[in-house]
């Protein structure tokens, strides 16, 4: 099978994310120091322990809160300005495919952190919902699992129902095309903290108005007092919100280079 140019770049992205992320990422320098300990020994042993200090700075709470600060969103939803939009967006995360319990597929837990809070604000608000979200592998669209959830178990079913996107921009631009069709111009924008920049910002050029309204913060915080605290130790949480923060910030530079 032929694959066309845009999907050999998304599955090119995603092999290039698997190298430059952790647990790859630390690890690399592991391996090229070990394969040179014996034509080089220093330079092997500097790689090796590089790769270890590097380790431990994708671990530890300090650095790993640092990291998280320069591309979490700080700020809760402005709500001032709810009136002022016209639809509810919100973008999906993935999704469980071995799910038995729930029929077979299913949302993930990202996933669903933004349905929650999604359905808080359209029933606070009246506002009709989007869901976007497709399926890269060319299965079930993930927006097709948030329209059901959203209809079964919040009574909720969106008005426009977004499938082909493979990524945040393709979640832009195609979730521009239902809402300027129905002449909607301002959104609420619903996704995590730490995905809400780069998300905003593709929005934003896809011709919408963007009232960010982000969810599940990971750390950040317009001031010390209010921020979300990372664990007193390393554990699979700073692990995680360094993963998260990472691929965040490569996203918005891969972005910005190919705007």
């Amino acid at each position: 099978m032929e694959l066309d140019p845009d999907t050999l770049l998304f599955w090119l992205k995603k092999l290039v994310a698997v190298l430059a992320l952790p647990p790859v990422l630390p690890l690399l320098p592991v391996v090229l120091g070990l394969l040179a300990l014996r034509r080089r020994p220093r330079l092997g042993l500097s790689l090796a322990w590089g790769g270890v200090a590097l380790n431990l700075l994708l671990i530890l709470p300090p650095s790993v809160g640092w990291l998280v600060a320069q591309v979490e969103y700080p700020r809760t939803l402005d709500r001032t300005r709810l009136g002022e939009a016209q639809a509810i967006v919100v973008l999906g995360a993935g999704k469980r495919t071995h799910a038995p319990e729930f029929g077979g597929e299913t949302v993930n837990r990202l996933a669903l952190e933004r349905l929650r809070y999604a359905a808080a604000l359209a029933r606070e608000t009246r506002l009709p919902v989007l869901v976007s979200g497709g399926a890269p592998a060319g299965d079930t669209p993930e927006a097709r699992l948030m329209e059901a959830l959203l209809r079964d178990e919040y009574g909720l079913p969106p008005r426009w129902v977004e499938t082909a996107s493979r990524d945040t921009r393709e979640n832009a631009r195609f979730s521009a095309v239902h809402l300027q069709a129905a002449g909607v111009g301002r959104i609420l924008l619903v996704t995590h903290a730490m995905h809400m920049e780069r998300a905003r910002a593709e929005f934003e050029a896809a011709g919408l108005d963007v009232i960010p309204a982000p969810t599940a913060w990971l750390g950040g915080g317009d001031t010390p007092g209010d921020a979300q605290a990372l664990p007193l130790a390393p554990s699979q949480n700073t692990a995680y919100a360094a993963w998260f923060a990472l691929h965040e910030l490569f996203g918005q530079l891969a972005y910005r280079w190919s705007r």
